[in-house]
């Protein structure tokens, strides 16, 4: 006769506390058309990018891990010695091993806790938020901390103004925890490892890309996404507050918000921008956007939260989210 296991009771999983990090050097187009051929004006059109962020040589990922995660456990009011699992979505780490999960755990006082690497691309978050979140409803871990991070400076040619314009670097974090009620959806995701090659690094060690391949790709494949997820959850586009997509690109964010219009999106819906002044920070572009609309008050609690991603992989994600 087979054991029983324990019978566990049903539980969801909720957001507990956010948190962000970036570096201090602020980088405009001004000072980038210095250096690229290339103006304020074309890549205001082309990406909508007006600045972004760059880290210091002596400033690793880990580090920036570590401050986003502090500020999140900061805003939960949570001891970090509570957490007992870590994931670092990432894909810019300068070495697979070791990984900064492990490093960031300890760093921010979580010791002990497991922890692990994700490597989705841009979509690297929702994969993260999604593994944790389901780690609490399998009764596998109690308090997740997920921290998108990167520091893509490293792998950017500064002479290449279709990546050098777009890449920065930075932090995002969220705690997640137990439930009663569950206010974070299922995810939707998947890949096309058959477009692996349009987006990745190349023989220099610089990341490259099929620009107009990915730019349509994403536009079909991040709306169907983010539909998937409301109807995972049983609600419609006319139920979004919040749509928070990947800040890939504002030609692809805008795309994305038309063709969700004609599926019911509503005129009062925020949508997240932070492209504008962050740059794309592939797994960390989604954290650090929450982090920012809610630093804005442009987020309320109750508010429906899509969150949806495509990136390198190639990989795409959605979610639906109760802010708390």
């Amino acid at each position: 006769m087979k054991p029983n296991l324990r019978s566990l009771p049903p539980r969801g999983s909720q957001i507990l506390g956010i948190g962000s990090w970036q570096p201090d050097r602020v980088v405009t187009n001004e000072e980038l058309s210095t250096k690229l051929d290339t103006s304020d004006e074309w890549i205001r059109q082309r990406v909508g990018i007006i600045e972004r962020r760059y880290a210091d040589s002596d400033e690793t990922l880990v580090d920036m891990a570590v401050q986003a995660g502090r500020n999140a456990l900061a805003d939960a009011g949570l001891s970090p010695d509570l957490v007992d699992t870590v994931i670092v979505p990432n894909c810019s780490m300068p070495a697979q091993i070791p990984n900064a999960a492990a490093r960031v755990a300890y760093q921010v006082g979580a010791h002990g806790a497991g922890a692990f690497d994700l490597n989705a691309g841009c979509s690297g978050f929702c994969y993260g938020l999604a593994v944790g979140s389901d780690l609490i409803r399998a009764a596998s871990a109690r308090y997740v901390l997920v921290i998108g991070a990167e520091k893509l400076t490293d792998f950017v040619n500064p002479l290449d103004r279709t990546t050098a314009v777009i890449f920065a670097d930075g932090a995002g974090a969220v705690l997640i925890g137990p439930s009663k009620q569950t206010e974070i959806g299922p995810v939707v995701w998947g890949s096309a490892g058959e477009q692996a090659d349009k987006l990745g690094i190349d023989e220099h060690g610089y990341v490259q890309q099929s620009g107009n391949t990915i730019f349509r790709w994403a536009i079909t494949k991040m709306p169907s996404t983010a539909i998937r997820a409301l109807d995972a959850v049983g609600l419609t586009v006319a139920d979004i507050d919040v749509l928070l997509p990947h800040q890939a690109n504002m030609r692809i964010i805008k795309a994305t918000e038309a063709a969700l219009r004609t599926e019911g999106l509503r005129d009062d819906v925020t949508i997240a921008d932070d492209i504008q002044y962050s740059g794309n920070t592939s797994a960390a572009s989604v954290p650090i956007a929450l982090d920012h609309l809610r630093k804005q008050s442009r987020m309320k609690s109750g508010d429906i939260v899509v969150t949806v991603a495509a990136g390198a992989g190639l990989t795409y994600a959605g979610q639906v989210l109760v802010w708390p």
